[in-house]
């Protein structure tokens, strides 16, 4: 039924808690793509330049991402699932996850949500809910639980 399942992580082990449920749906020709969204934070503005806060190198950024999602697409290879990966730098990691899914015809992505409600939800927002709303494929949400 999903040919081609999307997992958005965050580098998170709540975020990865949604693999399990992925890999389970993608018995035969099924492959999961593992995807991160990369987000460089915006320079922050000093009175002082020695105050400057070192902006991180975004090339460095992109290729710790893609290490972090090889290092689990090897595991999932080594159960028999067929897996790609794929790192973004983009601004809005909601917007990044449905645009991805709609130019690589995804069928169904899978993604925790990390619970959050009141005054964190709306300083943060949600991006499953944005997912939801705009994704062009079915969404399956996972309820993260923090093993904490």
């Amino acid at each position: 039924m999903y040919q081609r399942i999307l997992v958005p992580l965050d580098g998170s082990q709540l975020a990865e808690q949604a693999i399990p449920y992925a890999a389970e749906l993608c018995k035969g020709a099924t492959e999961i793509t593992l995807f991160q969204v990369v987000h460089f934070p915006l320079p922050l503005a000093a009175p002082d330049a020695s105050m400057a806060v070192p902006m991180p190198d975004p090339q460095e950024l992109l290729q710790e991402a893609q290490a972090y999602l090889d290092d689990l697409a090897d595991k999932l290879r080594q159960e028999g699932v067929k897996v790609k990966t794929a790192a973004v730098e983009r601004d809005v990691v909601a917007d990044a996850i449905v645009e991805y899914a709609r130019e690589h015809n995804m069928d169904l992505i899978v993604m925790t949500t990390h619970g959050r409600s009141g005054l964190s939800r709306l300083v943060f927002g949600s991006v499953a809910e944005s997912v939801v709303r705009n994704a062009p494929c079915p969404v399956l949400l996972i309820r993260a639980k923090d093993g904490n």
